[in-house]
């Protein structure tokens, strides 16, 4: 259910990307207005991380992710209507965009709380990169799709179509989604092999809510850590090349390279395929290493390095000219990106129980910083230089700082206490490092 629903998200976030180019020539909007529309969606998203994680350990995933789910898809099926208020299109699409990013801000954090209630610890790395490999899947899905939709019905069907589909998993989602101990088929063995494992499986029930502490005060303690803050800087990294693909890398394909709207749907979907194997490899690799005794410090960090070294090849595509090849390289930077992405299984084995959400929370507007600057830093280049030259450099130095981030500021992979880290005695708000 997360795989699916995370993919319908990703959809959701494309669904600009993929009506771009057809909307700049309908509705006049310019590339640096586009840029914008693309960073809309993140500026909220980042505003509403923190508070998104603070309601989800308040009130549990199952109740706030719900409500979240059919929010975003209806005002994504809103941004169909467009059209019909061209003198004001540019100002209501990007407040509908940003309404979104209000609305989907609890899902990934969501996702990494319901994976660490219900894996042990050797399991959660494949179940995150399977989560998280669902916005790979989500281009594969329905990039040629939605390249359809454009060519055959129009840009405004794109977003109908695809909020229509969130609005019913929403549906879905209330009668699938439980707590470990609450939901009516768990069995006392399950239980007891998944909490043995280090399944937080009270994280959401009854009995642990006096233990559940999502106060924002503990936000200084998480960003004054040395490992927390190294993973948290290694996803703006890392999310950088997400947001390049997401938003500008089928207009690279249509302005750059030549290729219709319809072809760049279908192109759009073959390194997106790439990233998706790359993703469930990554989390498989990982898991693996760490049932046959290998620490999960190392277990973690092999695929994350590798895969964002083989990231880093992007910039190759500066230097090439044929169409099969630039294609080729972006496959292999992006299945690198998939396999490198298991930063919410790390989340899951750090972060202290009590306040999961809001570590998630901040992991994510991290995340969401890239989600800002990358449309915009890639929007401004193109304008001022005519090609995307500078925007693939761009993203490849991002690719390189992010392993810097978890081979020299990431230390040990293990889950924190956070009494450890604010003693009992200590004022509000203070920490240990």
């Amino acid at each position: 259910m997360l795989f699916v629903v995370t993919t319908i998200n990703y959809a959701d976030r494309s669904t600009l990307s993929i009506a771009g180019d057809t909307m700049q020539k309908d509705l006049g909007i310019s590339s640096g207005e586009l840029g914008l529309l693309f960073s809309a969606f993140s500026w909220s998203y980042l505003i509403a991380q923190i508070p998104g994680g603070w309601l989800l350990d308040r009130f549990g995933s199952k109740k706030v992710y719900g409500i979240a789910i059919f929010l975003w898809s209806v005002f994504t099926m809103a941004q169909g209507a467009i059209g019909f208020f061209a003198g004001a299109a540019v100002v209501l699409l990007f407040i509908l965009r940003f309404v979104v990013g209000f609305a989907e801000a609890p899902s990934f954090p969501g996702n990494s709380r319901i994976v660490a209630a219900w894996f042990p610890t050797k399991e959660r790395g494949f179940a995150s990169a399977l989560f998280n490999s669902a916005q790979y899947f989500a281009t594969v899905a329905f990039a040629p799709l939605m390249g359809w939709l454009v060519t055959a019905l129009g840009w405004e069907h794109v977003f109908t179509v695809i909020g229509g589909v969130g609005v019913v998993l929403a549906v879905i989602w209330t009668r699938v989604i439980h707590p470990p101990r609450s939901h009516p088929k768990m069995t006392g063995a399950e239980l007891d092999y998944i909490g043995a494992g280090g399944a937080l499986i009270d994280m959401d029930s009854s009995a642990a809510e006096s233990e559940r502490d999502g106060g924002v005060r503990h936000l200084k303690t998480l960003l004054t850590n040395r490992n927390m803050l190294g993973i948290f800087i290694g996803q703006y990294f890392i999310n950088t090349i997400t947001w390049f693909f997401l938003t500008w890398f089928p207009v690279y394909l249509v302005q750059e390279r030549g290729m219709s709207i319809l072809e760049a749907g279908f192109v759009a979907s073959l390194p997106a395929l790439c990233g998706f194997t790359g993703g469930v490899l990554g989390g498989f690799l990982s898991d693996l290493l760490a049932r046959r005794g290998v620490p999960l410090t190392v277990a973690r960090k092999i695929p994350i390095i590798t895969g964002l070294l083989l990231s880093t090849t992007i910039m190759i595509c500066n230097y090439v000219t044929a169409s099969w090849l630039v294609v080729l390289i972006m496959s292999i930077a992006f299945f690198g990106k998939g396999l490198g992405a298991l930063g919410w299984a790390v989340i899951g084995d750090v972060a202290p129980k009590q306040i999961a959400g809001l570590a998630g929370g901040v992991f994510n507007a991290f995340g969401a910083v890239a989600g800002i600057v990358t449309p915009l830093v890639v929007g401004y280049l193109i304008d001022a230089t005519g090609s995307f030259d500078l925007a693939l450099a761009f993203v490849s130095v991002c690719a390189a700082l992010a392993v810097v981030s978890y081979a020299v500021i990431v230390k040990d992979i293990r889950r924190l206490d956070l009494d450890e880290l604010v003693p009992p005695d200590a004022p509000r708000g203070s920490r240990t490092v």
